[in-house]
């Protein structure tokens, strides 16, 4: 008998001794630059005495809120000019590290524009001669951006593709819905609606000739920046023409096409351009077009930019139609301002535009401009001279590159919250100027991102059922969490 009673007990401590911990991986960007997406690893254990901590964030995973489809940068001509440019061993390093869902950061959404935009190396559509007819993807795209999605799809055939335009072709174009007058402008100018039904066929034949290529467009918005004239490329378009566009003529041609693509409407800011006169009736842009049941069948959601007003705006639009998705599609950084500061865009861009957005119902979050030159392009007369990309190519050798921290942001983001994750309830008794936000992956991983906008380390413990685990968070800066 007490053989047995010892070889029992010898068998629980074998046991114990060899039991696989369970390991929270954790990457640290700092402002400082110090740490960029650093490695670091600590143990699970058993729910800890909290009251060595003054910060304590509880996951519950069985609330969960919206699914995420994933994060990353726009790839535009002018970055794909950049990317051609490099050796080809340097370029597929670089793309393997930001795209890589397993050795590298797994960037899993990427926006590309629908003919040319202000960061490509000419004005262009796909029927820039008059009649539909005459649709044919333009030699740009095939020499420049084709490779590059081709190359990137290599390395993550999940990634997610959106598209849209900065403009309709030229003959499509009137100066305005009263006069009706031919404007013959890449600047401004209205969609002339006898031309609804071509420009809904523009975008069929666009999404099925992408398609063809090995490029499946989950989601096109209808304008890039719909209610801002102003830029080298651009189309004015009001809620109310969005509204007739999609419900007279893209969602039945998408229906008839059997294109799954999803719809989004608005693309641009927060604060829906107010300052500009004509604008005073387009506040809550997406909300007006969901109220005509007609248009909204065909509407997955709405997009939105940072560049004028607050996040508070996707929870407004949430609660009006919880049953739309939401997206933030476009954030540059630049020498606008006080100027450009790794350090205070790497705290203000992953409160505001990442972890803001997110725990605001949003479900991508994708930059602007994977790769800009160190001359801020190639760009187009009219359009952003100042802006920089997530990475900056040296024109010199185009071999040496300095990653800004939107290229950091969206890493933290996108190396632990997979697509298909649930935002799940996060509660905390934390310190003012600590941010977070919580997950549940679909592999059943779970992950935290946390901002400490605080000039003090702090140590936070993160709990979930009957385990815990507790880190020295540096000052200023951002930590990513996964665990199983």
């Amino acid at each position: 008998m007490k053989k047995i009673v010892y070889a029992a007990l010898f068998c629980s401590i074998l046991f114990s001794c060899t039991e696989k911990k369970e390991y929270v991986k954790i990457y640290t960007t700092t402002a400082d630059k110090e740490k960029t997406m650093q490695k670091d690893s600590v143990a699970f254990s058993a729910k800890s005495d909290t009251k060595a901590t003054d910060n304590i964030i509880t996951l519950y995973p069985e609330e969960k809120y919206q699914e995420m489809d994933g994060f990353g940068a726009a790839i535009t001509g002018s970055s794909c000019y950049n990317l051609l440019k490099m050796t080809a061993e340097d370029r597929t390093t670089l793309l393997k590290e930001t795209f890589d869902p397993v050795n590298g950061y797994g960037y899993s959404y990427i926006r590309i524009s629908l003919g040319a935009s202000d960061f490509s190396l000419d004005e262009y559509t796909y029927c820039d001669k008059p009649g539909i007819e005459n649709f044919a993807l333009h030699e740009y795209d095939k020499r420049d951006l084709f490779p590059i999605l081709k190359e990137i799809k290599a390395i993550n055939p999940a990634v997610k593709i959106m598209a849209s335009p900065w403009s309709c072709p030229k003959w499509m174009k009137v100066n305005n819905l009263q006069e009706l007058k031919p404007f013959d402008s890449w600047t401004s100018g209205q969609l002339n609606p006898k031309y609804y039904q071509d420009y809904a066929a523009y975008f069929v034949k666009y999404i099925q000739a992408m398609e063809a290529e090995g490029f499946k467009i989950d989601a096109v918005t209808i304008q890039n920046e719909p209610l801002n004239r102003g830029n080298s490329m651009s189309l004015y378009m009001t809620w109310q023409e969005q509204r007739d566009f999609v419900k007279s003529a893209l969602g039945p041609a998408f229906e008839k096409a059997g294109i799954k693509t999803k719809i989004l409407v608005y693309d641009h800011n927060y604060n829906y351009d107010e300052d500009k006169a004509e604008n005073f009736d387009q506040k809550q842009y997406p909300l007006k077009i969901y109220e005509d049941a007609d248009a909204a069948k065909y509407i997955d959601g709405a997009a939105f930019h940072a560049y004028g007003g607050d996040k508070e705006e996707l929870l407004k639009i949430h609660n009006g139609r919880p049953d739309k998705n939401l997206y933030f599609t476009e954030m540059s950084i630049g020498l606008w301002g006080e100027g450009y500061s790794f350090a205070k865009d790497l705290m203000w861009n992953m409160r505001e535009v990442c972890i803001g957005t997110i725990n605001n119902y949003n479900k991508a979050v994708i930059m602007w401009n994977y790769m800009l030159d160190d001359k801020h392009g190639p760009d187009r007369p009219g359009g952003c001279d100042i802006c920089l990309g997530c990475i900056t190519i040296d024109s010199n050798d185009y071999k040496t590159t300095d990653k800004n921290s939107h290229y950091y942001t969206m890493a933290h983001l996108s190396k632990v919250i997979k697509p298909g994750s649930h935002r799940i309830k996060s509660e905390g008794q934390t310190v003012e100027g600590i941010y977070y936000s919580a997950f549940e992956n679909p592999d059943k991983t779970y992950s935290i991102v946390l901002l400490n906008d605080t000039p003090a380390q702090h140590t936070v413990t993160v709990q979930l059922g009957n385990k815990s685990f507790s880190y020295n968070v540096p000052a200023s800066s951002v930590i990513s969490c996964i665990w199983k």
